[in-house]
């Protein structure tokens, strides 16, 4: 959205534009005035990519379309494939694109914790059966309604992930990615090997090379076949984005009438935003940006390969620490969470969940020796993945642990545990080798006092230091 709403060079395009965005889709998603925006201005915007069969009117996209985007059958599920909330400063001269993977294992209200892109399918699926009994019989009321409450869920999660508040929403289906890019004639990336995946389609040789439709849909999607997987694939989604900022900022798309007719028909077929954003007035603010002044980062992983309990292989974030990165790069003051008591104020309760014998007690016992309180030790019922939990409102106690025992074991609050205590819960995923005692130790893993591996806690880019911008072309794998 931001790359096509750049540059309003001519009255042509002026005019046009207005005619695109009269013609645009827009749900009520954001529950306040959209025109309310925080004292420094500043936008936070989510943008989000759909696994969507259907254009933005909700029409199913014909057979041999579906074909051609090497799409296959719809599972049932809408879920969010892509994921990143854009930080426009009130001056616009610059931008900040954060890519939220979509395995992230996060807290989706009303629901639990789940991966981040099943949030809008899970608030679908719960209001679609909720319109339903109360008498809504109309399929296309019920889909318009119950898309909303998805977008309504999906913005609550991020918003309790990020720490900030979304002020704007707007979102792409796979034609609308496909029509895109062929409009504006492709977006140059570059590949640091030859890959092949036919899950997705993909098939590039090494290199720098234009893509279009198909191919250009087929890049962002695979995931199959690379390095990192899922995290590969959010690298993708931002070389992607960066190079089709830096196409239309540089060749005067919007200049083009050719060109910006098949932009305008592309996009009034293919994306939703909320209702109340005004957009002319927000294109007007973006009129002095350029590649270089956007960035995009991706939030801190704490583990890519996180076992969750009933989700499958998630990827595990630390939501303090998201908050504070994204506060950070946003400039956005947060206030300092309760900080935790020390060690020997906390009385640590160690269950064993899983057939390792004898390990409740030797994680009990260092973290005696690191000064923590000695509480319960025993077996427990058996379970997938290791927790540490605390009781409602003494996270903090519950984080100080699990540092302690590596900083990759999750964290919750329950109200089954005692105030002032900690109980952890150590399943099959929960490794200890090497004897680590967290004073020198050299475990490995999950072993108690093992710091988590580095490139695990970096940005998906694996540069922090380097950010993606929309300045150039950078090779990826």
């Amino acid at each position: 959205m931001v790359s096509v709403l750049v540059l309003m060079v001519t009255g042509y395009a002026w005019a046009a534009m207005q005619g695109l965005v009269n013609g645009l889709t827009t749900a009520d998603v954001i529950g306040r005035d959209p025109g309310e925006l925080p004292e420094d201005g500043a936008r936070d915007i989510l943008l989000v990519g759909m696994d969507s069969r259907v254009d933005a009117q909700g029409n199913p996209l014909p057979k041999e379309m579906l074909a051609k985007l090497n799409a296959g059958a719809a599972d049932g599920v809408l879920n969010t494939d892509t994921l990143i909330m854009l930080h426009v400063p009130n001056d616009g001269s610059k931008a900040v694109a954060v890519s939220l993977p979509r395995d992230t294992y996060v807290d989706i209200p009303g629901f639990g914790q789940h991966k981040l892109n099943s949030a809008y399918a899970r608030g679908k699926a719960a209001a679609r059966q909720d319109l339903q009994a109360g008498g809504v019989a109309d399929e296309r009321e019920l889909e318009v309604q119950s898309n909303q409450e998805g977008a309504k869920t999906l913005i609550s999660t991020v918003e309790g992930l990020t720490g900030q508040t979304i002020d704007n929403y707007a979102s792409i289906n796979l034609l609308g990615f496909y029509d895109i890019t062929n409009a504006i004639g492709g977006v140059d990336v570059c590949l640091k090997q030859a890959t092949s995946d036919p899950m997705s389609g993909a098939d590039f040789e090494k290199g720098k090379q234009t893509i279009t439709g198909v191919d250009a849909l087929a890049f962002v999607r695979q995931r199959h076949g690379l390095l990192r997987g899922d995290l590969d694939r959010v690298v993708r989604q931002q070389v992607f984005l960066a190079g089709l900022a830096n196409k239309v900022l540089s060749a005067g798309t919007l200049a083009d009438p050719a060109k910006l007719n098949r932009l305008s028909d592309a996009i009034g077929k293919s994306i939703v935003v909320n209702q109340g954003w005004d957009i002319m007035s927000f294109a007007q603010q973006l009129r002095g940006l350029s590649g270089g002044q956007i960035q995009f980062r991706t939030i801190p992983i704490v583990n890519p390969e996180y076992d969750t309990p009933g989700d499958g292989v998630a990827v595990q974030v630390n939501p303090a620490e998201v908050q504070q990165f994204v506060a950070k790069l946003t400039g956005k003051k947060i206030s300092t969470a309760p900080s935790a008591p020390p060690p020997g104020d906390i009385v640590v309760d160690v269950y064993n969940t899983s057939d390792v014998q004898g390990l409740a007690g030797t994680v009990s016992e260092s973290l005696v020796s690191q000064g923590f309180g000695q509480g319960e030790v025993a077996n427990e019922t058996p379970r997938q993945a290791s927790v540490v939990q605390s009781a409602p409102g003494e996270r903090a106690s519950a984080d100080s642990v699990a540092q302690a025992l590596g900083g990759e074991v999750a964290v919750e609050e329950s109200a089954a545990v005692t105030s002032g205590h900690v109980r952890v819960l150590l399943a099959p995923d929960y490794e200890q080798t090497g004897g680590a005692t967290g004073q020198g130790g050299t475990g490995g893993g999950n072993a108690p006092g093992a710091a988590p591996a580095p490139a695990a806690r970096q940005g998906a880019d694996g540069s922090a230091d380097e950010p993606i911008t929309a300045d150039g072309v950078t090779c990826v794998n």
